[in-house]
């Protein structure tokens, strides 16, 4: 592959959207290609699928879910991520694997080993860095809270629920330190924006 992907990780009300307009903005500046895209979703089929996610309405149960979210991003890899990483864009996803890992392993307490099971066989490639925004999930909460609007079927479970998914990335991110890159998202929006993109910096440094 002669592109490079980034994954941006982090609980509700972490600040992703916000950290991934800030590197789309660094990439360009590099003269680079960047494709900014989300999970689930990032597809026609995708955004399909993100609908039944996340609709309350429906009830999912958590094996459903699992595999739902792989449908989506198998799709996303084929038709959007692949291309871009084999033309040389550098390819940055709202979420993407590790959210499994966090959300279905850790929240729903599905067998880690069946995540990697399905990462192995339906996507097969691993970001070059995640960047994972942790927040105390109270405080992110507290951050939702304040946007309004009406809150999606996941943003909806209990607080012990996220607590088991910051636990569960917190993990990811001890076992694979070369990969990931934590930053303390309870900051100022300055403080976290220039961790971030020194972050960029830094790997950007190791793939040259």
């Amino acid at each position: 592959m002669k592109g490079r992907l980034i994954s941006v990780e982090g609980g509700e009300g972490a600040g992703k959207s916000s950290a991934m307009a800030a590197i789309g903005v660094a990439i360009a500046a590099r003269g680079v290609e960047v494709v900014s895209t989300r999970e689930p979703g990032g597809t026609a089929v995708g955004e399909a699928i993100r609908g039944l996610l996340l609709d309350p309405a429906h009830a999912i149960c958590a094996n459903s879910e699992l595999l739902l979210m792989f449908a989506a991003r198998a799709q996303h890899v084929c038709e959007v991520i692949l291309p871009a990483l084999e033309r040389g864009a550098w390819v940055l996803s709202d979420r993407y694997t590790d959210a499994s890992f966090a959300y279905q392993g850790g929240g729903r307490g599905i067998d880690p080993s069946i995540v990697a099971e399905l990462e192995r066989w339906a996507v097969g490639i691993k970001p070059d860095l995640t960047v994972l925004l942790d927040v105390d999930v109270h405080r992110g909460h507290a951050r939702l809270a304040g946007r309004g609007g009406e809150r999606d079927r996941i943003e909806r479970e209990r607080e012990d629920f996220f607590e088991r998914v910051r636990a569960a990335y917190r993990q990811r991110a001890k076992a694979e330190p070369q990969r990931f890159r934590v930053i303390d998202a309870s900051q100022t929006q300055a403080s976290v924006t220039a961790a971030v993109l020194a972050a960029l910096d830094e790997a950007a440094t190791r793939w040259t």
